[in-house]
């Protein structure tokens, strides 16, 4: 609301100490304007003056994100923005490019709720390229409903719709787009072979006549275009690095901001993850949704989460990126299951995979085509001499790309396109270019036209990748996302930290680096086996310290803590081989917390369930625990065979029926205390992580107490009730304290080291890959700072290296940096 928008703002101008005059003459935004927005006279301020009046404002990032929530924000009623009538009053006095002449208020042409807002003037600021496809539109609306809005919309749709927005705006936002202007992006009808029937496409009647759609166009041009395909399907086909991945992302953003409350809310899919052959595309859809959006795991109206509802009544809108990164025996079944549905979607492809896939199969039904276009020399020639530094007061004109272009445009036309002329025909390798040479005064791109260094295409991008990763680790970041001091990191150790990511990523066939998969780039056998051993350490620590403590002894204390430790690391070990690595399955984040207080309103899972499964897991272990340690300390006393298989089984029968019972009542209370998550929970790496850290820590102060206090309690009774009917037993109450106390504890680490994404995080990607050498120990800072430079792009709750050709060009060179060194890091 914009009154809110205006408190928030004068809130922040005062804790700054600026008068509204002194904001204005920082900021060149009008003070008529800043005084219409802090009294309400404004609403729905541009994109550009808010980042402008933060920029000045000199903000933390938490209080930057406030101004930007704040900025556009829904009404109770679930009002857009741009469906409201303009307040502002024209203002003769404003100075030109001040926010008088931006406010799409002052514009008659833009009372419309479709009418999108005239293009402002593109600003001249520099900085790293983060993303090597920029949208068109330089003023994309703000969050329209952040998760704070003290009247968030009822409907689950609308709420993702929110969310959705505020994601792409802020990753948008941190990709700098804009910077200087985007680079235009435009694309012509594809060759008919590559598009359905027109009839089809248009959904006439038999025998009706077809025409079809000239649907050529440019960036700010695809909702439109999208919007005038009757059947809602369409491919988007551009080579590597043509910017389809941005035209998606602006897609959406477009998208949602004409859309109309029954239409499905566009969400972008890296289809590259998904495998046709053991996952349906409605339940992928669903579980991507629910990964990047945890609170849609709660239950709708039905006994289906609300992601599948959402996906099932066609409330979600597919927008499936890179259909080329399938793995390349999955890509005709995965176009035979598109075809299967009948869902409105958006398919994004390079051109030779979906033609190779249509040819084994058949084009995307009732899909329509697009083919992006390459860069021209005038867009070259208007957008790098933008971006460079300006020279001096001698020769303001003078540009380091002149040379450059000169040369290009002199080029004969008889004669086959240079190196150069072929290489910056996609954003990608212009973004590359820019990195290296307009952000960085040393660097001549006049070196680019030496045919004879470059003597081929591949040549120039292998040059330019080369040198992307040396170039944006040049300079200390002077912050961290998370507020704190920004450690640095060497270039060439990021570039071998980030080779075995793109490795990793490799090797398990995906885009997505997710932090609870890292671990996945070990073999099976290392996982199992780095679990066991870090666990047995941790509980025969534990075990040790506590005989310790209650002894006395160090001897027994060691003794003990060696039997424990390692019979609890085979234990564990063997759960988790059985749960995950068998299965080649991997621990993934929970989609719940654990509310202590009071039991909520609506669980995840039911009590029956939790308590059967626990009671029969615990049983087994307990009895498989019982019987080795029986046998163990009985070994000691006498080597009568007999005699240590019969106390190994009574001990077994009795540690099976106690960790039976606590197991099962653990896991039924840990059921009854959680809850899902909140729908509009925001998602990105760190936060997920976080959460699922703070939930296991609450899973662990349940566990330890409840677990500790049945076993003690219930091993007492267990002898008391076998007493006579398996032969004489002697335990004693300090026998059963000081048993309840180390199971309460060792289970409790057990549980989380084994069973858990946070867990298995811990002891493969915070403790074993560090200490081979694979990352930093700083992981999440590092993927940040990747992030930050614009390495990485963020997805929801998952990263993806900015580019898959850069992904793969990492990866090749940590191949053969790997074999020079006779060592690979395995898969």
């Amino acid at each position: 609301m914009a009154g809110e928008f205006g408190e928030v703002l004068r809130r922040l101008r005062t804790a700054a100490g600026l008068t509204q005059e002194e904001l204005a003459e920082r900021s060149e935004v009008s003070v008529r304007t800043i005084r219409g927005l802090e009294t309400g006279k404004r609403t729905n301020p541009r994109m550009t003056t808010v980042q402008q009046l933060a920029k000045e404002l000199a903000l933390r990032p938490r209080e930057r994100e406030e101004l930007l929530r704040a900025a556009v924000r829904r009404d109770q009623d679930g009002e857009r923005p741009a469906e409201r009538e303009p307040e502002a009053e024209p203002e003769a006095e404003a100075a030109p490019g001040t926010e008088a002449d931006e406010d799409p208020s002052d514009d008659p042409a833009d009372d419309g709720p479709g009418d999108p807002p005239a293009p402002d003037p593109p600003s001249t600021a520099r900085h790293s390229a983060a993303d090597p496809h920029p949208p068109s539109d330089p003023h994309p609306p703000s969050d329209p409903h952040p998760p704070s809005d003290p009247h968030p919309p009822s409907d689950p749709a609308e709420q993702l719709a929110a969310l959705v927005t505020a994601r792409w705006q802020r990753e948008e936002e941190q990709r700098q787009v804009q910077d200087p202007f985007p680079l235009p992006v435009r694309w012509e009808t594809a060759p008919e072979a590559l598009t359905d029937h027109w009839a089809n496409i248009l959904r006439l009647p038999a025998q009706a006549t077809a025409r079809p759609l000239d649907l050529d166009g440019e960036l700010g041009e695809i909702a439109d275009a999208y919007r005038r395909i009757p059947s809602r399907r369409l491919v988007v086909l551009g080579r590597s690095g043509s910017g389809k991945t941005i035209l998606a992302l602006r897609f959406v953003l477009d998208h949602l901001r004409t859309r109309g409350t029954s239409e499905p809310v566009p969400v972008i899919f890296s289809i590259g993850a998904w495998n046709p052959t053991t996952i349906t595309l409605r339940d992928w859809l669903a579980a991507q949704l629910t990964r990047d959006h945890p609170g849609y795991a709660a239950r709708g109206r039905g006994r289906e989460s609300l992601a599948a509802e959402l996906v099932e009544s066609g409330r979600v809108l597919p927008v499936l990126d890179g259909f080329d990164e399938i793995a390349d025996g999955l890509r005709r079944p995965a176009l035979e299951a598109l075809n299967a549905t009948t869902l409105p979607l958006v398919l994004t492809s390079r051109p030779a995979e979906y033609a190779a896939a249509v040819a084994e199969t058949d084009v995307l039904t009732a899909a329509a085509a697009i083919r992006l276009t390459d860069l021209t020399l005038d867009d070259l020639a208007a957008y790098l001499p933008r971006t460079t530094r300006k020279p001096g007061r001698e020769d303001p004109d003078a540009n380091a790309w002149d040379p450059v272009l000169t040369a290009l445009r002199e080029q004969p036309r008889d004669r086959p396109d240079s190196p150069l002329a072929t290489v910056l025909r996609t954003p990608l390798m212009v973004a590359l270019a820019r990195t290296i040479y307009s952000d960085t005064p040393d660097h001549d791109p006049a070196c680019l036209l030496d045919t004879e260094r470059f003597g081929s295409p591949e040549k120039l991008e292998d040059h330019l990748l080369d040198n992307f990763i040396p170039t944006v680790y040049r300079h200390r970041l002077h912050g961290s996302s998370s507020g704190g001091s920004h450690p640095g990191f060497d270039a060439d150790r990021a570039r071998h930290w980030l080779g075995y990511l793109a490795h990793h990523l490799t090797g398990l066939r995906t885009p997505d680096l997710a932090w609870w998969r890292l671990g996945n780039g070990l073999r099976r056998s290392t996982r199992t086996l780095v679990t066991a051993v870090l666990l047995a350490l941790a509980i025969g620590l534990v075990d040790g310290a506590i005989s310790f403590g209650v002894n006395g002894r160090v001897t027994g204390a060691l003794l003990d803590a060696s039997v424990v430790g390692l019979l609890a690391g085979l234990m564990f070990g063997f759960v988790h081989w059985l749960t995950y690595t068998a299965k080649g399955k991997q621990a993934a984040p929970s989609a719940v917390r654990l509310q202590l207080r009071r039991r909520p309103g609506a669980t995840v899972w039911t009590a029956g369930p939790r308590l059967v499964i626990g009671t029969l897991g615990g049983a087994v272990f307990g009895f498989a625990y019982g019987f080795v340690v029986g046998m163990v300390i009985t070994y000691a006393v006498t080597s009568d065979l007999s005699i240590i298989v019969h106390v190994g089984l009574v001990d077994g029968l009795v540690y099976g029926s106690v960790f039976g019972v606590a197991t099962g009542l653990t896991f039924c209370l840990l059921g009854l205390l959680e809850t899902p998550l909140d729908i509009d929970s925001a998602v990105n790496p760190r936060s997920l992580l976080t959460t699922n850290r703070g939930t296991v820590t609450t899973q662990l102060l349940v566990w330890a107490p409840t677990f500790g206090a049945v076993v003690g309690f219930g091993s007492g009774v267990a002898v008391d009730l076998l007493q006579g009917t398996v032969g004489p037993l002697v335990w004693t109450p300090e026998a059963a304290a000081l048993l309840g106390v180390i199971s309460g504890l060792g289970g409790a680490i057990g549980y989380a080291l084994t069973l858990t994404a946070w867990g298995q995080w811990l002891v493969l990607t915070r403790i074993w890959l560090p200490l081979t050498g694979r990352l930093p120990w700083a992981v999440v800072t590092f993927l940040e700072d990747a992030y930050q430079r614009g390495v990485l792009r963020q997805a929801g709750a998952v990263y993806q290296f900015r580019h898959a050709r850069l992904q793969q060009h990492l990866a090749r060179h940590h191949r053969r940096a790997a074999l020079h060194d006779d060592f690979i890091a395995p898969l």
